[in-house]
């Protein structure tokens, strides 16, 4: 029933426990939520609140106690782990706080290398590595290696390799966790008008309430639950929301 399912991603009364005992820890209790296509949405929440957790589930990184994960409809948990390996490289983008860029690699290079492992020909990944860049505004950068690149531009390259399978979601965990707010305020342009120009899917964490207030919506998570919900204006320039977002006490 992969179709046409309504939502990108439906989630439903999810739990994740971690240890046993004394050592028991409930990292989600009973999370639900769901995702239209060409929606932003940000979680926010303290530090071990299960934001991160939240997302390895979405992912198909991590296996939920109970609950489910449904990807276009397709539950996560029928799939074996070669399916999964397969709808993890084919049709989810991961962005970390960690690059993960192979130093030896061009920026290029790094874009096309999940290409090249799905089995598309060199000239076609390519050629999709170099539109993924443009779409991050960097094609005069793209024969440099990634210790040529400032942090800024090593993040957007791993955006554009996140971006160059054409997910039907892109998953952000704290992508501008290790950059300065130049940097970061970037990496928020990208992805919003990835969302407006592109109509992608994107799920973000952050810590940054500035950052969460650029998306559609916010989750705020508290102790494995989500507390609060939060519809954002939409369609308001980007500057204006940081401008606004600046002049707060």
């Amino acid at each position: 029933m992969s179709g046409h399912a309504p939502f990108v991603v439906e989630v439903e009364g999810l739990y994740k426990v971690f240890g046993t005992g004394a050592n028991r820890v409930e990292a989600l209790r009973g999370v639900s939520l769901s995702l239209a296509e060409g929606e932003f949405v940000a979680v926010m929440g303290p530090s071990g609140s299960g934001k991160s957790t939240l997302l390895h589930l979405i992912g198909g990184l991590d296996t939920p106690s109970a609950g489910s994960v449904r990807l276009r409809g397709e539950d996560l948990s029928k799939l074996d782990d070669d399916q999964l390996t397969l709808l993890r490289r084919r049709r989810i983008g991961f962005v970390f706080q960690a690059f993960n860029l192979l130093d030896i690699l061009t920026a290029q290079e790094n874009v096309a290398l999940p290409l090249v492992v799905n089995g598309v020909a060199e000239a076609e990944a390519n050629r999709r590595a170099a539109a993924a860049l443009e779409m991050v505004d960097l094609t005069q950068r793209r024969r440099r290696l990634p210790g040529e690149l400032s942090g800024g531009e090593q993040q957007r390259v791993a955006i554009a390799r996140a971006l160059v399978t054409r997910p039907l979601l892109l998953l952000a965990d704290e992508p501008t966790g290790n950059l300065d707010s130049a940097s970061s305020d970037q990496i928020m342009r990208v992805l919003r008008s990835l969302v407006e120009q592109q109509g992608q899917t994107v799920l973000m964490v952050t810590h940054d309430a500035r950052h969460g207030a650029l998306a559609n919506r916010l989750l705020r998570l508290r102790d494995g639950q989500i507390v609060e919900e939060q519809s954002l204006p939409a369609g308001r320039p980007l500057h204006e929301v940081l401008e606004d977002l600046e002049a707060a006490p």
